[in-house]
């Protein structure tokens, strides 16, 4: 894929991560809509795209300067619209898709090399997006929106959305309902509420807001998913 847009244009390549969980297209979506907002306005090429070779479309959406292309599976609406809130909720979401001719350049199984590097490469070199070739302006995209936690008077119930390599395990659950908290209790069992994870023991778990701004939970130089026994998609409650 670098090789393609080198051959087309010299934009400064910058990898993000190449370490998102196979095929997990919210868990991209998820740390795209955290990471995004810190670079600069630019170019950025997503594939997180376990439907290669089937009919689904391909899209650039431009925010705020950014033009963010990827498959048409959602991956990309999520940072999107915090592009969009980044900016002031100012500017618009504008999604145009990527025509390309399956039958004759494209496998059916590496678009990231045959259409999105192509089509990244373009869109860099366009003044504007709608005068790149094979770009045109659309109407219909698939979205994709984190479900939203329930509140009641003194507990939340949300869901997990990412683990990461540290075994951090993020829920949906804004981090607000920890103000002022020392202990909260997760799925019936107590646990501390810290502001750090050096501020438990080596070993001992911990309820924190990550720098995602959402509940987590971990364990001081361990791993959170397992000592909560949560997966991603498992349901979350959250009781004072």
């Amino acid at each position: 894929m670098k090789g393609v847009i080198l051959r087309q244009t010299d934009a400064r390549l910058v990898d993000i991560a190449h370490d998102f969980p196979r095929q997990d297209v919210r868990a991209a979506a998820f740390w795209l809509r955290e990471v995004l907002p810190e670079f600069p306005a630019a170019t950025h090429l997503v594939v997180v795209d376990p439907g290669v070779g089937t009919d689904r479309a391909a899209i650039v959406v431009e925010v705020a300067g950014h033009r963010i292309v990827a498959p048409d599976n959602g991956v990309a609406l999520p940072a999107a619209r915090r592009l969009k809130e980044r900016a002031d909720g100012e500017t618009e979401i504008q999604v145009y898709d990527i025509a390309y001719d399956d039958d004759t350049t494209a496998s059916n199984t590496f678009h990231g090399r045959d259409v999105f590097a192509p089509a990244a490469a373009r869109v860099h070199e366009a003044d504007a997006v709608a005068d790149a070739s094979g770009i045109s302006a659309t109407d219909e995209w698939v979205d994709l929106q984190f479900p939203d936690p329930v509140f009641d008077e003194d507990s939340a119930t949300g869901e997990v959305l990412v683990v990461d390599d540290f075994g951090n395990t993020i829920t949906n659950i804004p981090g607000h309902v920890l103000d002022d908290r020392q202990r909260v209790t997760v799925n019936g069992e107590s646990a501390p509420v810290r502001d750090a994870y050096a501020q438990m023991d080596s070993g001992e778990r911990l309820v924190t807001v990550g720098s995602h701004g959402n509940v987590e939970f971990a364990v001081n130089q361990g791993r959170g998913d397992e000592a909560f026994d949560l997966s991603v998609g498992d349901s979350v409650s959250l009781t004072w």
